[in-house]
């Protein structure tokens, strides 16, 4: 399975995904700020990013768009209740709340990408 990278300020929230993830056997690695999940970010290490969009000091766009800067091809899909706003470096919008059919389904498609 994947290597995915969760990055949501909110403990709870992230600890929720990394368990929806957990069940279809992904390995997930957290971060609770954008500027951790840049310190803790190596190139090729992760197959998935999937980050919050509101988070203090640094939004998620701002962080999708640093990642990319350092690997242009990363895929990233980011969690939002502001899912009609245009979001810079992002592959896939996840628009909040989601379940875990919501989630799997972004998933296998952030992943699928890497294939084309």
């Amino acid at each position: 399975m994947a290597r995915i990278f969760v990055i949501d300020d909110d403990p709870v929230v992230g600890e929720s995904v990394r368990r929806m993830l957990a069940l279809d056997g992904h390995q997930v690695e957290m971060a609770v700020s954008g500027e951790q999940a840049l310190a803790l970010f190596e190139v090729g290490k992760f197959n998935l990013i999937l980050t919050d969009y509101q988070m203090p000091n640094m939004k998620g766009d701002t962080l999708a768009t640093a990642i990319k800067a350092l690997a242009p091809h990363q895929p990233i899909g980011m969690f939002t209740g502001y899912a009609d706003r245009p979001l810079s470096g992002v592959d896939l919008v996840i628009g909040k709340p989601f379940g875990l059919a919501q989630l799997r389904k972004a998933v296998t498609k952030l992943l699928t990408s890497l294939q084309d």
